[in-house]
């Protein structure tokens, strides 16, 4: 695309829907809420979600991010990330006597169910995920005896079941949806009888964004994810973008982390977010762009999301005894130090 003297148009792709789901907003809101509720500090197992900005801000507010249970004093409270936990987690902190909030995204909690379920009829779960992640490592411990881990199609051939007829496959919800399906069907040509989940496992503000980098990497020189390299799902996004026609890729969590070769040659440059990432975070990227000149931002619009999830019990009983707002957006109780939402 080039302007009328003949140089290159240098504008912003932006894509639609990015940043926070319901799942993570509800995390991180939840951390919010009970800083403001028992004071600091507050324990937090594990990141609340995959983000370093999210993480540090709720740090500098009061919040202790630890990573094993026993870490945190006897009697406290603390909460589960946005990843879920197996039961045993909730066993140790039952032993500690800790007041536990639980921020798991309802639809992770699903695959629990799922897992459960199956492992109750004895099936083989086959578990479509990456080894070592949080939410794998969660779902594993509702049934390990039923759970074998897929982690991407080239280890299908590694598979064994008891029963090739009782089989089904469940996911990690965070995964490219691509490459799932593709490991889905080398598992099926393994195992013809292999069962589908209820319902979709791989969340659908995870389908959603990598539906929008689909549509816009045709056009891009170069696309900018806003994530964590931790985060899964933004890891996601910059491989998606590369399999679909981006000349280039890369992860950032800040916009300092542009280094400005990435930009020579460039004319059009693709910008979303992974569902761990505030907002501020891209206008930062937006800003840093436009002193560059790209300063034609065309949203790419592939969904509407409207979802929201309601806040832990926990937190929704000690918020009404108090007279408090448990409603899911933020209530600007925190805007002078910066808000996550």
């Amino acid at each position: 695309m080039t302007d009328t003297i003949g140089q290159p148009t240098q504008r912003v792709l932006l894509a639609a829907p990015r940043g926070y789901c319901a799942g993570v907003d509800r995390a991180v809101v939840t951390v919010e809420k009970a800083l403001e509720l028992y004071g600091p500090p507050v324990y937090v197992r594990k990141e609340i979600v995959h983000n370093k900005h999210v993480v540090t801000t709720l740090e500098k507010r009061g919040a202790i991010f630890v990573e094993e249970t026993d870490e945190v004093p006897e009697g406290a409270t603390v909460i589960f990330s946005a990843h879920g936990v197996a039961p045993v987690v909730h066993e140790e902190a039952k032993a500690l006597s800790l007041k536990t909030i639980d921020a798991t995204c309802p639809l992770v909690t699903k695959v629990h169910r799922e897992a459960v379920r199956f492992a109750g009829d004895d099936f083989d779960i086959l578990l479509i995920g990456h080894e070592g992640h949080e939410e794998v490592v969660g779902t594993s411990g509702e049934a390990p005896e039923h759970i074998t881990l897929v982690d991407g199609p080239d280890d299908v051939a590694n598979v064994t079941v008891r029963d090739p007829e009782k089989v089904v496959w469940l996911s990690q919800t965070t995964l490219s949806v691509d490459e799932t399906m593709e490991t889905v069907r080398r598992l099926r040509e393994r195992f013809p009888s292999l069962q589908d989940p209820p319902s979709d496992d791989i969340c659908y503000a995870t389908q959603n964004r990598q539906l929008a980098v689909k549509q816009m990497a045709p056009d891009c020189d170069l696309m900018i994810v806003v994530g964590s390299r931790n985060s899964s799902n933004s890891v996601r996004l910059v491989e998606v973008a590369l399999e679909h026609g981006s000349r280039a890729g890369h992860l950032v969590d800040y916009a300092d982390e542009i280094d400005p070769t990435w930009l020579e040659g460039v004319s059009t440059v693709g910008v979303t977010s992974g569902a761990s990432v505030p907002e501020v975070l891209v206008r930062d990227v937006l800003t840093y762009l436009a002193e560059r000149g790209y300063v034609d931002v065309t949203p790419v619009v592939a969904a509407q999301e409207s979802l929201l999830f309601s806040l832990p019990n926990e937190i929704r009983r000690d918020l009404k005894a108090r007279g408090l707002s448990d409603k899911m957006r933020h209530d600007g109780a925190f805007e002078e130090a910066g808000s996550l939402h």
